[in-house]
C-alpha cells in the first residue's frame, strides 16, 4: 500500500511522484520522480508540443510519443535508455524512462566546454551502438544530438529520445506536410523532405560528434531555415580541434548518403581514434543510386513545412544557377570593358601621343636653350665683372 503524496507534490498517473526537473528540450520536459509502486527512482518526459502545431499535428505526435515507448520497449542495449511505461495525464503522454545519473552531451559541453577527440570517440562508440541496435531493429531515431546523448561521470553514453523515430514497419503516422527535426544535426536528404533512412542518424552522430569536439555545430546559421540551407548546401566549417577524428567527421557528414561512411567503417575508425592510433583512410566508396560558440545552438526540434523543404531543394539548385549566372553576367561585363577598351584605344593613343610630344618639347627647351642661355648670361656677367676690376686696376696704377 503506498501514501498519497503530500501537499505540493504531484502524482502522475496515479503512481509516480515528480521531483527535481532534469533538463527540457523543443518536445518536452524530464523530470526526477519515485515510482510509489515498485519503489524504485525512474525519469519521467512530460511531452510538451510546439505552440504553432496544429490540432492534426498534435494528435500524431501523441501517437508517436506512445510509438516511441513500443520501439524503445523493442530495444535491450546498455547504450540505449529502457522506457518502462507510458502514462496519459490532463490529456498529454507521459513516459516512464530509466533514470540515468548523467549529464546530457549538451550540458556537458555547455559545462566544461569541449572535450578530446579520444573522449569523444569513446561516445561516439557508445552512441554507435546504439543506433546500430535500433537500425537493427527496423527502427531509425532521426533526432540524435548532444541534448539526446546522455553522459556518466565515467565516460559511458547513452542514447534517448526516440520521440520523433521512424519504424520501417510503422510509417504510416506522420505529420501530413510537416517535418520535425533540429537543424543542425539534420541530414540534407531529410532537409529536402526525403525519405528517412538509417543513414541520415549516421550524419546526426557525424554532426554531434562534431560539436562534442570543436564546441559548435558544423552548420549553425542561427535561422532554422538559413542553417537547412547550409547542411544542403555549404561543406561544415574547417575543424581547428577534431585531430585524429577528422577523417571520421568527414565521413560521416558526406553529403550524399550513398558515399557517406557507414556503420561499419565509423567504428573502425572511432575505436582507432579512442586508442589514441590515426585512423586508416576509409577508400572513397562508389555512391549507390537510390540510397565556446554556444553548442545548444541548433538543437531545439522545429516543425518544417514540406512545401518550404521542397522550396529549400528548388533553391539549392537556383542558387547553383544564380553562381553560375552571376560569373557569366561578369565575364560578359569584363568583355564588354575590354571592348570599350579597344574602341577608345586609337583616340587615346593620338591623344597621348600629342601629349607626350609637347612634354618631350618642353623637357628639350629647358634642358638645351633656357639652361644654357641662363649658364651664357652669368658667364658674360662674370667676365665683364672681371675686366671691369682690371680696368679699375691700370686706372690706379698710372
Amino acid at each position: 500500500m503506498t501514501s498519497g503524496p503530500a501537499e505540493g507534490e504531484r502524482l502522475v498517473g496515479g503512481r509516480y511522484l515528480l521531483g527535481a526537473e532534469l533538463g527540457r528540450g523543443g518536445m518536452g520536459v524530464v523530470w526526477q520522480a519515485t515510482d510509489q509502486v515498485l519503489q524504485r527512482e525512474v525519469a519521467l518526459k512530460e511531452i510538451t508540443y510546439p505552440v504553432h502545431l496544429t490540432d492534426d499535428e498534435r494528435a500524431v505526435l501523441r501517437e508517436r510519443t506512445l510509438r516511441e515507448a513500443r520501439a524503445a520497449a523493442r530495444l535491450d542495449d546498455p547504450h540505449v535508455v529502457t522506457v518502462h511505461d507510458v502514462v496519459e495525464e490532463d490529456g498529454r503522454p507521459w513516459l516512464v524512462m530509466e533514470h540515468v545519473r548523467s549529464r546530457s552531451l549538451q550540458q556537458v559541453l555547455e559545462d566544461d566546454g569541449p572535450l578530446s577527440p579520444s573522449a569523444v570517440a569513446r561516445i561516439g562508440l557508445d552512441v554507435l551502438a546504439a543506433i546500430e541496435v535500433a537500425h537493427a531493429a527496423g527502427i531509425v531515431h532521426r533526432d540524435v544530438k548532444p541534448g539526446n546523448v546522455l553522459v556518466d561521470d565515467a565516460g559511458h553514453a547513452c542514447l534517448t529520445d526516440f520521440g520523433i523515430a521512424t519504424s520501417t514497419d510503422d510509417s504510416s503516422i506522420t505529420a501530413q506536410g510537416a517535418v520535425l527535426g533540429s537543424p543542425s544535426y539534420m541530414a540534407p536528404e531529410r532537409a529536402r523532405g526525403e525519405q528517412s533512412t538509417p543513414a541520415i542518424d549516421l550524419w546526426s552522430l557525424g554532426a554531434t560528434l562534431y560539436t562534442a569536439v570543436e564546441g559548435r555545430t558544423p552548420f549553425d546559421r542561427g535561422a532554422p531555415m538559413a542553417t537547412l540551407l547550409a547542411v544542403v548546401d555549404e561543406e561544415p566549417a574547417p575543424v581547428r580541434a577534431a585531430g585524429s577524428l577528422g577523417p571520421v567527421l568527414t565521413g560521416l557528414l558526406t553529403k550524399d548518403p550513398g558515399a557517406r561512411m557507414t556503420a561499419a567503417e565509423a567504428r573502425r575508425a572511432l575505436e582507432q581514434v579512442a586508442a589514441g592510433v590515426d585512423p586508416e583512410p576509409a577508400g572513397r566508396r562508389t555512391p549507390v543510386s537510390g540510397g565556446a560558440e554556444e553548442a545548444a545552438r541548433g538543437g531545439q526540434v522545429e516543425r518544417f513545412d514540406l512545401a518550404d523543404l521542397l522550396a529549400l531543394a528548388s533553391s539549392s539548385k537556383a542558387v547553383m544557377s544564380t553562381v553560375v549566372r552571376g560569373a557569366r553576367d561578369q565575364a560578359k561585363e569584363a568583355a564588354d570593358r575590354r571592348r570599350a577598351d579597344a574602341a577608345a584605344a586609337p583616340t587615346r593613343t593620338r591623344r597621348e601621343r600629342r601629349q607626350a610630344v609637347k612634354q618631350r618639347r618642353l623637357r628639350f627647351k629647358r634642358r638645351w636653350v633656357v639652361v644654357p642661355t641662363v649658364l651664357l648670361v652669368l658667364l658674360v656677367l662674370l667676365v665683364l665683372g672681371a675686366l671691369a676690376l682690371l680696368v679699375t686696376g691700370v686706372v690706379e696704377l698710372s
